[in-house]
């Protein structure tokens, strides 16, 4: 990848399930060391765009490069170059925290410091433990661990810190902030509003398949107040980000129906097994 090129790009991405269009014509890119969030109600295509450039799903057209590799020809190529974190992640229950991380980096065919490894996640006076005696925030923690074992460019969080604390959460954020600090490109996807707009360099909102805007969170709010919105007197601010995400895709609840990921021969799944 040269130093000019995005870390991904992505031109009129689609995918189609049956009669139901997932994915309608996506393009959008995201440079090097920026932090991209993804936002969108369930159902929006958010789950289907990520996997497609993780490798784990065939697009049925446009183009997608991640780090420098042309995803929809070389899917098993990304899988080296990225770092998957997955909202809900199982391992093999008998290993420890530091012989899972070395089972991974042996799939990876590199050397693993786990120690190191969880340090970095503060976990390294767990590393004799098993995932199940873990709290929820340290088992997101570890599941952030694992997708740092190939030293990944590109690093991937679905939802880190769903059914969090309100102080693991924060420790969550400390986290990729550090990991944007160290030039890792990150691409977040999350249902926080107040996360994306701590986090996010950029949001992508999706709708229906398609991005319906993409900017800076700040960039945003400007633009839902430049067309005349005003939040109730009693609220201090005019407007947040989660307004412009309800002013773009809605009110109304809505259940995603995205078919689970068929994870390719020797690759990632959605859940670690």
């Amino acid at each position: 990848m040269s130093l000019a090129e995005p870390a991904i790009a992505v031109e009129d991405l689609r995918k189609s399930y049956g009669d139901r269009v997932a994915v309608d014509g996506v393009s959008f890119t995201v440079q090097s060391g920026e932090v991209l969030g993804i936002l969108g109600p369930n159902g929006a295509g958010k789950t289907t765009t990520v996997e497609i450039l993780e490798g784990l799903r065939t697009a049925d057209g446009g183009a997608a490069r991640v780090a420098g590799i042309d995803v929809l020809r070389n899917p098993e190529a990304v899988k080296g170059a990225v770092g998957v974190q997955l909202q809900a992640s199982s391992f093999f229950d008998q290993l420890t925290l530091a012989e899972l991380l070395e089972l991974f980096g042996a799939i990876y065919g590199v050397a693993v410091d786990a120690r190191a490894l969880l340090r970095r996640v503060d976990l390294e006076d767990r590393s004799a433990s098993e995932v199940r005696r873990l709290s929820g925030g340290q088992q997101q923690r570890f599941a952030v661990a694992a997708a740092l074992v190939n030293n990944p460019r590109i690093l991937f969080l679905d939802e880190p810190t769903t059914g969090l604390d309100p102080q693991a959460r924060r420790h969550m954020w400390d986290l990729v902030r550090s990991f944007r600090a160290d030039g890792t490109t990150i691409v977040l996807t999350t249902h926080s509003m107040e996360e994306a707009e701590l986090l996010c360099d950029r949001v992508a909102i999706m709708d229906a398949g398609r991005i319906v805007a993409l900017d800076t969170p700040a960039a945003l709010v400007d633009a839902l107040l430049a067309r005349g919105f005003r939040r109730p007197p009693a609220v201090q601010r005019d407007a947040t980000l989660e307004d412009v995400f309800l002013d773009l895709c809605g009110h109304d609840l809505r259940d995603g129906d995205e078919p689970a990921a068929a994870a390719p021969e020797g690759g990632r799944r959605r859940r670690r097994r």
